[in-house]
């Protein structure tokens, strides 16, 4: 049997038709694609970078008659951030548009290195203005402040004073003089808010002692005998009684002795309270002993025994007598 061979073509007459289709179609691009480098319309780096993308990333199309299309937003001013609202107050985040971003960035917003502008405009219902703040990001903003809200004081009342500036004075007296008519200061004591004492001396008067009243003051010769001169002692007291709301009971005799004269704003004299005499069931304008308004109130003896009386002791009385009352006084003196 003979061999028979046969040659077929396949490839029909379709194949070179769409080929030379498709290189017309892509020579006419190549020319329109010139052209336009010719003129201007396209550069010639960004045709080959959006050639090797596939042009999928083409720029916008251009006007014909030589003028630039304005240039659109790019992706980050298309962004916009959700308005919260509620019924007190109402804060708006957004990122302006190229136009507005142009009044407050450097740089154009077409270019890719610039800076986005972020718009905050914060209502609250305190303060029905708005206020406005341009924050570039990469930048932090100011620290918000943190406005802390304290309970309403009533009208008339004073803070209260630190309780450092708080001391309770008292001084024993001896008699000078004839007969010991006259009363010169031989003890000083004075203690803090807290009842800690902050100073408590003997002291020698300036004359010689005819009556040293110990039942009352609790002073006996010996006591004096090494005692600090009245004059220095003098300058220690008033040292330590500067700037200070002294308080006392009958506190006028205890400056009186120390020849002294104390501001009577800084002064709070406990005989003379009526607040004080209310709450320990005396009339108010009976002037009450320091015993009775401590055995009052407090169920306690003072200036009790023999030995006679203890100007710490006393000083102590006398500053827990005023805190009793020392809120509602304070607001009654502010409010004269």
């Amino acid at each position: 049997m003979s061999d028979i061979m046969l040659n077929l073509d396949c490839s029909g007459s379709s194949g070179p038709c769409k080929d030379s289709l498709g290189s017309n179609k892509h020579k006419a691009f190549i020319n329109r694609r010139q052209l336009l480098e010719k003129t201007g319309y396209l550069n010639k780096k960004q045709n080959q970078h959006n050639h090797r993308q596939g042009n999928k990333h083409q720029g916008p199309p251009h006007w014909h008659n030589g003028a630039n299309r304005p240039s659109q937003p790019n992706a980050a001013h298309n962004k916009s951030i959700a308005h919260t609202q509620n019924t007190h107050s109402k804060s708006s985040y957004h990122i302006p548009r190229s136009d507005h971003a142009r009044s407050v960035a450097s740089k154009p917003a077409s270019s890719t290195s610039s800076s986005t502008s972020l718009t905050i405009t914060v209502e609250n219902s305190t303060n029905p203005e708005q206020s406005t703040s341009i924050i570039t990001p990469g930048h932090q903003p100011p620290p918000t402040r943190t406005v802390a809200r304290y309970a309403s004081v009533p009208s008339g009342s004073a803070p209260l004073c630190n309780p450092l500036k708080y001391l309770a004075l008292d001084c024993e007296m001896v008699g000078t003089g004839p007969k010991g008519r006259n009363s010169e200061l031989a003890r000083c004591s004075i203690v803090s808010y807290d009842g800690d004492v902050v100073y408590d001396r003997y002291i020698k008067p300036t004359n010689a002692v005819t009556d040293y009243r110990t039942r009352w003051s609790g002073i006996s010769w010996h006591h004096l005998v090494k005692a600090m001169p009245f004059q220095h002692a003098r300058k220690e007291i008033l040292k330590i009684l500067a700037g200070k709301v002294v308080i006392g009971h009958a506190v006028h005799n205890d400056f009186k002795s120390l020849s002294y004269s104390h501001p009577a704003v800084l002064t709070r004299d406990t005989s003379r309270i009526p607040l004080l005499n209310q709450k320990a069931g005396f009339p108010e304008k009976d002037v009450a002993s320091l015993k009775r308004l401590t055995k009052a109130l407090f169920n306690r003896n003072i200036q009790t025994g023999k030995k006679g009386h203890s100007s710490v002791e006393d000083a102590k009385a006398t500053m827990e007598l005023y805190k009793v009352v020392e809120v509602e006084w304070e607001r009654t003196l502010a409010s004269k």
